[in-house]
């Protein structure tokens, strides 16, 4: 989606100084599109006042770039655009929103079959899309949607996002009035740390709650771009903050289960909200080394877009059913992933059998015209896109050339027909059509329901249980308030609020800063070390230092913000940025307690120094922990929370970015070029930690206690119509074996062996047999976990299932997979069990 890039794309243009806002830091930080730059608002405005813009093909980033005369018509019209937004671009009547479409108090619509609720959904679209215009048509495929008088439709804004709660990137959502904020939950890296489904599939809910509120109040559309479930490839990716992590099946489950909490179990196919799972596919940089996303061309296998890149989005369209995908800025393989057939309507739609809608990411058709140089003319580009299975223009790239490409025969208007009716058939499922919204299903909704007490309380939860605890040495932690009477909070992050909800976020309800919650349980002093996490300079550090060394602990916040990882921010190192590890060192030898290292960041930071420094007891990763981010912290540090995050990504050594430049997708290692490798699955080199890593102030063990040994793979069809292909390297492929039978069950016995109640993350990996020099397998990989929580002595039973197709298959070099026979190795937390699996005689 367009963030921080409106700073590179379009502020040169508008002339205009992006937005700041103070946090508690007291330190300006700039934030582009959670203050809605003016270079958006005249984006989202220009269509409408510009339809001359049509008229010059050869435009460079919709004429915003080179075109004086354009431009300064723009820069006329801000006053104009002030006042289209003051009331939050949406049409409000008192006490709430007037409906977007069939008004029941409208007679002439009355007569029109698509607002008739007992008809069909798809007898209605078709009733509608026969009564516009051509003209109508192409200005209701892009973003900010026409109003159409005649029929009663309202204008629409389809960009709305919610991440990890409503938040006010993008236009269609504004805060204000009686919806001041909305709950910010932790950033997405951080929850997918706690390994817990039902935690997802709960904020999901949550954010829609207040989603529909803030709908019904006229603050907000129905279509949310979120979330972004993209592979957290490589360590510095700027945006991996955003993503559940490196592993396929962690960020697949996430997309699913925050999928249905936010679209709903609606009977008749109806939706809460509509999500979208962003951004499709092979998309994870940003702007590495002079290469940026617009002109990425990513070169990816078969077997890693089968096992890897393309996994969580087909989570998100067969298991969430998922309204809506994006499509990326990238090219795959030489094509742009918002114009590649086979990628958009023969997978997408074709073979996961898309319920909804594909919009392309903002620009993304301007994007493979304008920079990619993909097409000889913006028609031919608008062509491809809507041929290919784009339905939505996230711009107005296909409002200004799709005229002129049905004109040329490139397209038929049957064509746009299509895209529309996927558009219109969300936007009735989600009852935009129904007429009245208070009378609708969710229609009770309202400010009461946005920041109440319980979802702020889910925010802390969520928090808590996202934190890891990556070290803890001599159990310094937890820290008791009785015998610890004073602390030293030190650090960039010690006070911060605005940093705690990372990117893609809201106006929060209100914040807990690091100190703020440490204060609560001691007495603290409290000095910054750095003035910002840049620290560039150690004036600061001799205050530190006699802190540390006049309290009886000290607690360190250090890591990065957004100005350090960010979209269109990809990281240059894995180290602590500046002087901050000439800080810890110096106030952890100065300390004469105990001293914790808290760790606020998106992406893994190499901190072994701290590791292996013996002054420093322990280490918590806190992640964006979101606005509750300080009581948690201190919930954890001093014994109300026992710890039970775990890693969502590896954390790699600094010397590991020499080996992998982010312009390689492989996966997989490569010997004879030094390559090696990316993730847990594939890379065998030295960590600082693992993925999966986290400790808690328990001690568990677990105990098999129902096993199976072996499997039999019978197949689908019969032996003689299998072809030698089948066999190859002593495999079946899952497309010819009778999967429906291969489902195993285990028993494991989670004992608590601490004095505290605790949770426990079960990991269960799956590790393929190694037969000759084959190429497809992993060193193990996560095939299920579970989250449990046993009380202090006792002992939890967990039902696992495994099955054979899904869970120790793999994906060959043709993108095919398979099941290799012979001996598969499970890893049960810290068991292995040995299952033979071979082919029924």
């Amino acid at each position: 989606m367009i963030d921080v890039e409106t700073q590179s794309r379009y502020e040169k243009a508008s002339k205009f100084k992006p937005f700041k806002i103070r946090n508690s830091h007291h330190h300006d930080h700039t934030i582009y599109t959670q203050q809605h730059t003016k270079t958006h608002l005249i984006h989202h405005f220009s269509l409408t006042h510009h339809s001359n813009m049509a008229s010059s093909p050869s435009c460079s980033n919709y004429c915003y770039n080179g075109n004086k005369s354009l431009l300064a018509s723009v820069i006329v019209s801000v006053i104009v655009v002030t006042i289209t937004i003051s009331s939050g671009g949406v049409a409000i009547a008192e006490g709430g929103r007037v409906p977007f479409a069939c008004d029941p108090k409208n007679g002439l619509t009355k007569t029109f079959r698509f607002c008739w609720t007992h008809v069909p959904i798809h007898v209605r679209v078709q009733d509608l899309i026969g009564r516009l215009t051509l003209a109508e048509k192409i200005r209701l495929v892009v973003n900010n949607a026409i109003a159409v008088p005649r029929l009663g439709i309202q204008g629409y804004e389809w960009w709305s996002e919610a991440l990890h709660g409503v938040s006010n990137v993008g236009p269609g959502t504004k805060f204000g009035g009686p919806f001041p904020g909305a709950t910010s939950f932790p950033q997405v890296i951080t929850t997918a740390a706690s390994f817990n489904q039902s935690l997802w599939l709960e904020i999901g809910r949550v954010v829609s709650d207040e989603a529909r509120a803030m709908y019904n109040g006229g603050a907000a559309g129905l279509t949310f771009w979120s979330p972004n479930v993209n592979i957290f490839r490589d360590p510095r990716w700027g945006r991996g903050q955003e993503t559940p992590g490196e592993d396929p099946t962690l960020a697949a489950k996430y997309a699913a289960s925050y999928v249905q909490g936010l679209q709903g179990n609606g009977a008749g196919d109806r939706l809460k909200v509509a999500a979208c799972c962003k951004h499709y596919t092979a998309y994870d940089l940003d702007n590495w080394n002079g290469i940026d996303r617009f002109h990425f061309n990513a070169k990816v296998s078969k077997q890693d877009l089968a096992d890897t890149y393309d996994v969580p989005f087909k989570a998100c369209v067969l298991e969430g059913k998922v309204a809506s995908v994006m499509c990326s800025y990238n090219q795959v393989n030489g094509k742009p992933t918002c114009a590649d057939p086979e990628l958009l309507r023969s997978t997408i739609r074709g073979q996961w059998g898309l319920n909804g809608y594909i919009v392309s990411d903002c620009d993304s058709v301007g994007v493979y015209y304008d920079s990619q140089h993909y097409t000889r003319t913006p028609e031919e580009a608008a062509a491809d896109a809507i041929k290919a299975g784009l339905d939505l223009d996230c711009g107005p790239f296909l409002a200004i050339h799709t005229d002129a490409a049905i004109r040329q025969g490139l397209i038929s208007e049957n064509d746009l027909n299509l895209a529309l009716a996927n558009l219109i058939t969300v936007q009735m499922r989600l009852g935009m059509f129904d007429g009245e919204p208070s009378a609708q299903q969710y229609g009770n909704l309202g400010p009461r329901d946005v920041c109440t007490p319980a979802h702020q309380e889910l925010a802390l939860e969520a928090a808590r249980q996202g934190i890891v605890l990556l070290e803890n040495k001599g159990n310094a932690l937890p820290l008791s308030p009785t015998r610890v009477r004073t602390v030293a909070v030190i650090g960039p992050n010690s006070d911060v609020t605005v940093t705690m909800i990372g990117n893609y976020a809201g106006v929060a309800c209100g914040y807990t800063s690091p100190l703020q919650g440490i204060s609560r349980y001691v007495k603290t002093v409290h000095q910054e070390g750095c003035r910002d996490v840049a620290c560039g300079g150690n004036q600061l550090f001799g205050a530190a230092e006699i802190a540390s060394r006049r309290t009886d602990a000290t607690i360190l916040v250090m890591g990065l913000d957004q100005s350090i990882e960010a979209e269109t921010r990809d990281r240059v190192g894995l180290l602590l940025p500046g002087l901050q590890q000439e800080l810890v060192s110096r106030v952890a030898r100065a300390a004469r307690g105990p001293v914790v290292l808290v760790i606020m960041s998106g992406g893994p930071v190499d901190v072994s120094f701290a590791k292996n420094d013996p002054k420093i007891t322990a280490i918590l990763w806190a992640g964006y922990p979101g606005q509750a981010g300080g009581t948690a912290i201190a919930d954890v540090i001093f014994g109300r929370t026992n710890p039970g995050g775990r890693l969502p990504m590896t954390w790699y050594p600094q010397s590991y970015l020499s080996k992998v430049p982010m312009t390689i997708m492989d996966m997989r290692p490569n010997p004879s070029t030094g390559y090696p490798g990316r993730t847990y699955r594939f890379y065998k080199g030295p960590v600082v930690y693992p993925f999966g890593h986290g400790l808690s102030y328990s001690r568990f063990s677990q105990t098999l206690v129902l096993a199976p040994k072996q499997v039999s793979v019978s197949f689908s069809t019969p032996l003689k119509a299998q072809t030698n292909s089948t066999w190859a390297s002593s495999s079946i492929k899952v497309s010819h074996a009778n999967c429906d039978a291969l489902h195993m069950g285990f028993h494991v016995d989670v004992k608590n062996e601490g004095s505290m109640d605790g949770t426990h993350t079960l990991l269960i990996f799956s590790k393929p047999p190694i037969k000759g020099n084959n190429n497809w397998s992993e060193d193990k990989k996560l095939v299920s976990f579970h989250k449990v929580l046993v009380p202090a002595g006792s002992k939890q039973r967990v039902s696992v299932g495994v099955h054979v197709c899904k869970h120790l298959s793999v994906v060959d070099e043709f993108g095919v997979r398979r099941i290799p026979m012979g001996d598969h190795e499970l890893h049960i937390g810290d068991l292995k069990h040995s299952i033979s699996v071979q082919t029924q005689d």
